[in-house]
């Protein structure tokens, strides 16, 4: 009997300990993306950026136009006042890849603007990890000028120019189909870059569609990289971010963001940018040096 006894003592340990260790597991496939780890990664091992556009936080988190996006927003964290730097689509696009505008204040193509500046993309192929665009409906990579219901101006790393990032743009800037193939296939064989912007054609990012069909996209393309295990692995985190008009939200998911944090501080794209860059260990570009960091609020 004591032999039994014994036995059942052991076999109850095992099992608590085994609850334990898949506790985080459970609690993400029953309550989200977010919430169940209760701090975030010594360090970050990818940072997804979801561009959409143009909506305000009340379009966008809308439970009865955008109920996966509202859905989202309060599962994970949310901004409430997340402000643009300025101007149209492009100069807020290339403000929150390098630090600055650099006195853009139209849409143009990337022939017109030509940018030799430091910027996010080159940063972190200088440290030796990958960067990556994935822009749908573009017909083939680095695509410098707009066609069909691909934006280049929607496309930052098309506009950069200085040492190596138009050869980079030919090599890292890739073509996304509606279902978002390409990407859902790299995070499932984790060769996901390091910094990833995924770019939405003009009707899927809402542009020229309804803020109904963003929410559609958003839906099916967003779940297949959280329920990944490269996901699952607490090193990656993803930004759904809208281009303007001020307040736009900005979702911020992470297997360390409280579910539910809803912040109302004064954030903007070069506060993005520095976040991104404190997550990847990287120098502060331009603007991103004086702006407010999200890690802190959003547990990252």
């Amino acid at each position: 009997m004591r032999l039994h006894r014994s036995s059942g003592r052991v076999a109850l340990g095992l099992a608590l300990t085994i609850l334990a260790a898949s506790a985080p597991t459970a609690a993400h496939a029953a309550g989200g993306p977010c919430g169940w780890r209760s701090k975030p990664p010594d360090h970050w091992d990818h940072v997804i950026w979801v561009w959409m556009e143009n909506k305000t936080y009340h379009q966008a988190v809308n439970e009865k136009s955008a109920p996966f996006t509202t859905w989202l927003a309060h599962q994970c964290g949310s901004t409430t006042h997340y402000s643009s730097v300025g101007g149209p689509s492009l100069p807020n696009y290339l403000g929150a890849t390098s630090g600055d505008t650099h006195g853009i204040h139209d849409d143009g193509d990337p022939a017109d603007h030509r940018i030799t500046s430091d910027n996010l993309f080159r940063q972190v192929r200088r440290s030796g990890r990958p960067s990556r665009t994935y822009a749908e409906s573009m017909p083939h990579r680095c695509t410098l000028n707009s066609t069909g219901r691909y934006a280049v101006r929607h496309n930052p790393a098309a506009y950069y120019v200085g040492s190596n990032d138009r050869s980079a743009c030919w090599k890292d800037n890739v073509p996304l189909d509606h279902s978002a193939s390409q990407l859902r296939s790299d995070v499932d064989h984790w060769s996901l870059a390091a910094f990833d912007v995924v770019v939405p054609n003009v009707c899927d990012d809402t542009h020229d569609c309804d803020v109904g069909t963003g929410d559609r996209w958003l839906g099916s393309v967003l779940p297949k990289i959280w329920s990944s295990n490269l996901y699952k692995d607490n090193k990656t985190a993803i930004f759904v971010v809208w281009d303007e008009p001020t307040p736009m939200p900005n979702i911020v998911i992470s297997p360390s963001t409280p579910a539910g944090r809803q912040v109302g501080d004064g954030f903007d794209h070069y506060s993005l940018l520095r976040t991104t860059e404190e997550m990847l260990r990287l120098p502060l570009l331009g603007h991103a040096r004086t702006a407010a960091s999200m890690r802190k609020a959003f547990r990252l």
